[in-house]
C-alpha cells in the first residue's frame, strides 16, 4: 500500500500515555493468551465487546483490569501517520459518496489510546480493541493491536490494518444513515438468536462499506496492489466467527454467530469492492449472506 506522502487527517485525538489498565484476569484469575487473542480479535476487527467474550470463553464473570504504566508513545511515529492518512482518505471518499446522495458527510474523530480511556459508551479498554462509539461519533484504536494482528494472528500487511479502520468508519456511516438506531430498536424486541442474526447483518454491511471505500480509494489513488486486497481477505479469513470458535477449541455453532463466517466477511467486502456502491451493501434485505 503506497500511502506515504498523502494528505493526513486532523480529526485525530491522541490520548496515548494517559491510559490505565492492561491486564486480563477474569473473575480474579488469569486466562491464557490464546483466549485473550480470540476475544481481542473478535472485538478489534468486528466491533464485538471482548469483555463479554472473555467471560464467556473462560466461564467466569466480568474482567478485572490491572493497572500498568502508560506507554508514552511518540506522537509522530510512522503508525500514527499511516492511521491519519487512511482516515483522511475515508473522509474524502465518504464525503463524495454523501454528496452524490445529496447529503453532507460528518467525519468521525479517531482516538488513539492505550490501556483505557473514557468514552460516551463507557470506559474503553485495550481488550475491547478498535471500536466505534455512536454516542460521541468517535473511533477508538489502540495501535498495539496491529502487532497482534501481524504476529499472533498471521494477518500481516498495511492494508489489513487499513481495513480495520475502514470497518469502524463503516459503523460511523451506518450511524449517520440512521441504520444504527433502527437496528438497536429492532434488537431490543428480538430473541437472542434473532439479535445475533441481526448483528451479523450489521457487521457484514460495515465490511461491505469498507470495500466501497477501498474501491473508490483505489480508483482515485491507485495505491493498492493485488497483494493488498489479498491481505484484507486473509484477515477476514482469520477472524470470522467460525474461525474464532475453532481457535477457542469449540464447535462451530452458526446460530451463535454475531459477525459472520470467514466466507461471509470476505464475500461482503468484495461486494463493496467490486461495485463501489452503497446499494450493493444491503445486507438486511439479502436472502443469502
Amino acid at each position: 500500500m503506497r500511502w506515504e506522502g498523502n494528505e493526513e487527517s486532523d480529526n485525530v485525538e491522541d490520548r496515548r500515555g494517559m491510559g490505565g489498565g492492561g491486564g486480563f484476569p477474569i473473575g480474579g484469575r488469569s486466562i491464557g493468551l490464546g483466549t485473550v487473542v480470540v476475544a481481542v480479535v473478535a472485538g478489534w476487527i468486528f466491533g464485538i465487546n471482548p469483555l463479554t467474550l472473555l467471560g464467556a470463553l473462560s466461564g467466569g464473570g466480568s474482567p478485572v483490569v490491572q493497572q500498568q504504566a502508560p506507554s508514552h508513545a511518540p506522537r509522530n511515529d510512522r503508525e500514527t501517520a499511516f492511521v491519519r492518512t487512511v482516515l483522511r482518505n475515508t473522509e474524502v471518499v465518504w464525503g463524495e459518496v454523501f454528496r452524490e446522495g445529496g447529503a453532507q458527510y460528518r467525519p468521525p474523530t479517531l482516538v488513539l489510546f492505550d490501556n483505557s480511556t473514557p468514552t460516551a459508551c463507557g470506559t474503553g479498554q485495550s481488550a475491547m480493541g478498535p471500536f466505534y462509539c455512536p454516542g460521541d461519533s468517535k473511533v477508538y484504536i489502540d495501535l498495539r493491536f496491529y502487532d497482534t494482528l501481524r504476529d499472533r494472528l498471521g494477518a500481516p500487511g498495511e492494508f489489513a490494518q487499513a481495513y480495520v479502520i475502514a470497518h469502524e468508519v463503516g459503523h460511523h456511516v451506518q450511524h449517520l444513515l440512521g441504520i444504527t438506531d433502527k437496528v438497536d430498536a429492532m434488537r431490543r424486541r428480538q430473541s437472542e438468536a434473532q439479535a445475533n442474526a441481526t448483528s451479523v447483518r450489521v457487521e457484514l454491511q460495515a465490511d461491505c462499506f469498507a470495500g466501497v471505500w477501498a474501491q473508490r480509494s483505489q480508483e482515485s489513488k491507485q495505491w493498492l496492489d493485488p497483494s493488498d486486497i489479498a491481505a484484507a481477505m486473509n484477515a477476514a479469513e482469520k477472524i470470522g466467527d467460525d474461525a474464532l470458535q475453532r481457535s477457542a477449541g469449540r464447535a462451530v455453532v452458526p446460530d451463535s454467530f454475531t459477525h459472520g463466517s470467514s466466507a461471509q466477511r470476505q464475500r461482503w467486502f468484495m461486494n463493496g469492492y467490486k461495485s463501489g456502491q452503497v446499494k450493493a451493501c444491503d445486507t438486511f434485505n439479502a436472502s443469502t449472506l
